[in-house]
């Protein structure tokens, strides 16, 4: 078995917040990252697929077609957009960079499939200290 890993990037807002807490209480839990003004992010996604190399072309997927299944599956979706605000796979979910995780996963799992891959992994950075990864 084979792991091959695409990185793209994307920059975005977001609020971490709960309608049920006052401002204050959202600032206590979520500090900064509760302005009510928003906040972004340059996020960097890497999606991990896993499964066997092909003998022909020697290559598990090709990673223009990945890049492109990516692109055109999420980024488009989150590029340049307000995460709690336009993102549909977002909507009624906290814009934790956890959860985003978890909805590009549920975006593009199936397609992988297609590829003749299995998704192994998406994990998603917001800064170089802050990244989560999700494997199903």
């Amino acid at each position: 078995m084979i792991y091959i890993t695409r990185r793209e990037r994307f920059n975005a807002a977001h609020r971490l917040y709960r309608n049920d807490f006052s401002d204050e209480k959202n600032l206590e839990v979520f500090g900064k990252c509760s302005n009510p003004n928003w906040h972004g992010h340059n996020y960097e996604l890497f999606v991990t697929v896993k499964g066997e190399t092909n003998p022909e072309t020697g290559f598990l997927v090709n990673l223009k077609t990945l890049s492109k299944l990516i692109r055109e599956t999420v980024i488009v979706k989150l590029d340049h957009k307000n995460i709690n605000v336009e993102v549909d796979f977002m909507q009624g979910k906290l814009a934790s960079t956890e959860n985003l995780a978890v909805g590009i996963w549920n975006e593009i799992e199936e397609e992988i499939r297609l590829l003749g891959a299995d998704l192994h992994c998406v994990k998603v950075s917001e800064s170089e200290n802050n990244s989560a990864e999700y494997y199903g």
